[in-house]
């Protein structure tokens, strides 16, 4: 297949503020239109442009003579709007003299593989790579995230990415046109053949090389319609497993049954009630482009957020005794008490967002603490043993090795061997997370921006929790308020991207979770741009 010879004309290209795209360490927007109040940022010349960027940011980093083409891959979720991304990036890519390999249909995980993979006949390793996916977000939506084989692209990269974009589409609006001469061949190859064949491997590997060491159990797959299908019958099927009863393993970007998304849960009772319903051994949901993941025992038992990161450091505090476990901010106390009291490991509790826990984790490890962990609630999970590479797919590979090694040793009680390893976990019976909202057009701010007014607000909480001697502040904390009292704890924070205050409120009961709401609520009450609806109505009387 050849991407276009000639330029796309464009009627009229309007100004466009890249940065505003940027998420993190993704790039986010709109892409189909539809949606009322939401107009398409991600239009084919934005896309061409973006790809573009990462064409001249990676020739910058690798530095590689004249005589080598440097190789990107290129692959999607299910998204409706993913062909027509796709066949942009591969534009801005080719645009550059840069060789365009697309794999279609494609994992998050694949791609960084990709760059990983050393093998000619299916064109690796590439250079960089490039996911065209907006996670569980709703059907209009799509974005990118990058890789070269050090890993995911970082916030600044995204940054340098955006800003080289701009003046490429700012050379658009001059010429009245995008791309020119993107006449490199674009190359097509079945990659996910390679990933997949590497799990199963894997599975094999930890039961003693045994063809299947899955024969005999049920586990059902739920893909929520994204990119998750290929699991069922690529890698569960030639370990033996059974998985008939799996559900809505058919890409659709309209995602029509449920949200691809572990925290969801609606998306998690369909994948329970389907286990229950076929008396499955294990159930495995994954979200829209697979590299999140959580699981269901035999009995309904969910293993999710707190209970599959609890799950996964028994695993590797097994393989790595002693080792630190880097999660999020909004892991509960009751992990931690796990983690160290039972497992013998040590809790390192970070910041939201998966790029910043993955990246203390390879912090800690450079100046001297072992980590071989790092997760998050949201079903992000990296390994040291798989190159810091967020898997959703590899994390339930690490689960289906237990199960293959238990009944290669003669222990035939399914699900039971996972659900074990987290016995003693202490999970308070309210878990709640309010978001209180910050109005950036009230005068309160007085100026200031959402993130100051935030932080000024953090800061009045800190002070008052400071004078009250039922409660305790987290001797070590790196992200908003965390305060332990009544049985339990909240913490606050300030939201990574929105004007938003996240508190998460976990206690024994509901009382005792209202009493830490209260003190919330008393010290806050001051900050007049601070919409507290949720929390006053948390915290009346029943």
């Amino acid at each position: 297949m050849a991407a276009a010879s000639s330029a796309t004309a464009i009627p009229s290209l309007d100004k466009v503020d890249f940065l505003k795209l940027q998420n993190g360490s993704d790039i986010r927007g709109v892409a189909v239109s539809g949606v009322e109040g939401e107009p398409v940022s991600l239009t084919e010349p934005v896309t061409e442009a973006i790809a573009a960027a990462f064409a001249a940011w990676l020739l910058d980093k690798k530095k590689v003579d004249a005589s080598r083409k440097l190789r990107v891959s290129i692959g999607h979720d299910s998204r409706i709007s993913a062909q027509q991304l796709q066949d942009a990036v591969s534009r801005g890519i080719a645009s550059a003299g840069l060789e365009v390999v697309q794999y279609g249909l494609a994992s998050t995980p694949a791609m960084f593989n990709s760059t990983l993979t050393e093998d000619e006949a299916f064109l690796c390793p590439a250079d960089g790579a490039i996911m065209i996916t907006a996670s569980h977000l709703p059907y209009n939506r799509n974005g990118f995230k990058f890789f070269t084989n050090a890993g995911g692209l970082g916030k600044s990269d995204i940054k340098d990415i955006l800003e080289r974009a701009a003046i490429i589409y700012g050379g658009f609006i001059a010429k009245g046109c995008s791309v020119k001469n993107a006449s490199e061949s674009v190359k097509k190859v079945d990659y996910m053949t390679v990933y997949t064949s590497d799990l199963v491997k894997a599975v094999r590997k930890a039961a003693g090389n045994i063809e299947k060491p899955l024969e005999g159990f049920r586990i059902i797959v739920d893909a929520g319609n994204g990119a998750g299908g290929f699991f069922a019958a690529k890698v569960l099927e030639p370990l033996g497993a059974i998985t008939s009863g799996s559900q809505f393993l058919e890409p659709d970007g309209m995602f029509p049954n449920h949200i691809p998304n572990p925290e969801d849960k609606a998306a998690m009772k369909a994948i329970t009630e389907a286990v229950l319903s076929k008396k499955a051994d294990l159930g495995i949901i994954f979200d829209t482009d697979v590299d999140r993941s959580a699981a269901v025992d035999s009995t309904g038992r969910e293993l999710n957020r707190n209970r599959l990161i609890a799950l996964m450091s028994a695993i590797v505090l097994d393989e790595h005794p002693g080792t630190t476990i880097v999660t999020d901010s909004v892991t509960s106390d009751g992990l931690t008490s796990f983690i160290e009291r039972k497992l013998g490991g040590k809790h390192h509790r970070f910041k939201r967002g998966y790029k910043n826990v993955i990246d203390e984790a390879i912090r800690l490890n450079s100046v001297g603490e072992e980590s071989h962990l790092a997760m998050e609630t949201s079903g992000h999970g990296a390994l040291k043993e798989n190159h810091w590479l967020d898997d959703g797919a590899y994390l339930m590979v690490k689960l289906l090795n237990k199960l293959a090694s238990a009944k290669a040793s003669g222990r035939g009680d399914g699900s039971k061997v996972l659900t074990d390893l987290v016995e003693g976990l202490e999970e308070h019976a309210i878990a709640v997370e309010l978001r209180l909202k910050i109005n950036q057009s009230h005068p309160d701010l007085k100026g200031r921006s959402f993130r100051e007014y935030g932080e000024a607000v953090l800061q009045h909480l800190g002070n008052s929790i400071a004078l009250s001697p039922k409660l305790q502040k987290a001797p070590v904390n790196y992200e908003g308020v965390r305060v332990s009292g009544f049985g339990g704890w909240f913490l606050l924070r300030l939201s990574l991207h929105d004007p938003v205050l996240p508190l998460n409120i976990e206690a024994p009961s509901h009382e005792d979770a209202v009493k830490l709401g209260l003190e919330v609520a008393s010290a806050v009450k001051e900050f007049q741009a601070l919409d507290t609806s949720a929390l006053d109505k948390f915290v009346q009387p029943r």
